[in-house]
């Protein structure tokens, strides 16, 4: 995971407490054997998240990889791991390319993806009047695919994309950007980046004013720690897509107030899904009496999933997890109970809306 940089407040440090609770909640052995978690910082850097999986599998006999949550760093260490027939449980990165054109047979892709995103958030706004749309999109795998993918959503409901910037990872000042965006004569602008990326980008534009002037944000990838991070005061009202919210139903919340107690902030959508996955993961072993990954990666293609993060979920033949999603709003800071009370549901979006169906699927695994 990202331990250090842009990532660490959504997957980072958080995601080895949630695989550690999934652990100790298992009952820390399966099969007879301890269960140990071991984890890095890959820097979003895929050549080091590539190495460190190579010298896990090769020396250290790791079994399963988990978070990933860098879309260039997921897609080397999936092709890496599954030619060594590793499975990887991919939590954190967002592109397609994961369950399409480089879908492997042991790659899963777990919480979201660039194709879910844009179903809720950008429909809801096109709907809404936001028909001409601006993206400020972080250069890379991740951004490409959410502007690409955001991009035909918003065309396939007869709205247009008058423009686009691409902007590093990890960019400090969005002013350039913002500037372009406001000029561009959009009604929405589209933030295809994620973390404190975002975070940077929706404070800028709040000091541009730029919804005061009219036009509005739509934050592609946005988590409950970003929401915390810039505060209500600037994020009310904003609205995103997410697979879950640590307090909509009793179960999810009594698991988050335990995560809360260990990390010292509610879990994002990718905290729950790591525990999820290791869960899930380590009940396949179970079942099948064997680690073997084509037994277990078997045993996850026919298990109904069923925890505090997913109900009903189903892990399709192209490795997609396919789940409902849940199109949120910020709620005003006068609405909110607690600190970490900052979300409500507007509607839910069914797994067959928000994921490529296996008809349409490009995987060469999937025979259509």
């Amino acid at each position: 995971s990202d331990m250090s940089g842009v990532y660490k407040a959504l997957e980072g440090p958080g995601a080895v407490i949630a695989a550690e609770m999934a652990v100790e909640d298992f009952g820390g052995k399966v099969l007879g054997k301890s269960i140990e978690i071991v984890s890095a910082d890959h820097q979003n850097k895929p050549d080091i998240g590539a190495s460190t999986a190579r010298e896990w599998i090769d020396a250290e006999n790791v079994d399963m990889i988990t978070a990933l949550d860098n879309s260039s760093v997921a897609l080397s260490v999936q092709g890496l791991a599954s030619d060594r027939k590793v499975i990887t449980l991919n939590t954190g990165a967002g592109t397609t390319a994961l369950t399409e054109d480089q879908c492997t047979p042991y790659g899963i892709h777990y919480v979201y993806d660039t194709h879910a995103l844009p179903v809720g958030t950008a429909t809801a706004m096109v709907k809404n009047g936001g028909e001409k749309w601006f993206f400020i999109t972080a250069d890379y795998a991740f951004g490409h695919s959410l502007r690409d993918n955001t991009s035909a959503v918003v065309e396939s409901l007869g709205g247009e994309v008058v423009g686009d910037v691409e902007a590093p990872l990890s960019t400090n000042d969005f002013s350039s950007y913002l500037i372009q965006a406001q000029s561009s004569g959009a009604d929405v602008i589209g933030l295809a980046n994620a973390g404190q990326d975002t975070v940077n980008a929706i404070k800028q534009a709040n000091q541009f004013r730029i919804v005061q002037g009219g036009q509005k944000l739509a934050g592609m990838l946005v988590f409950i720690s970003d929401v915390h991070s810039m505060g209500q005061d600037i994020a009310q009202g904003l609205q995103f897509t997410t697979a879950f919210v640590w307090n909509q139903n009793d179960e999810a919340e009594e698991w988050s107030r335990r995560f809360y107690d260990r990390h010292g902030a509610m879990p994002t959508m990718v905290h729950a899904g790591v525990y999820s996955a290791v869960s899930n993961y380590l009940k396949a072993i179970d079942e099948t009496g064997t680690d073997d990954s084509d037994a277990v990666r078997k045993a996850l293609g026919e298990m109904t999933l069923n925890d505090v993060f997913v109900k009903g979920g189903k892990i399709a033949p192209n490795g997609s997890m396919l789940h409902d999603m849940y199109l949120v709003e910020v709620k005003k800071p006068e609405e909110a109970t607690e600190e970490w009370d900052l979300l409500k549901v507007v509607s839910k979006i069914p797994a067959d809306q928000a994921y490529i169906s296996m008809e349409d699927t490009t995987c060469k695994l999937v025979n259509n």
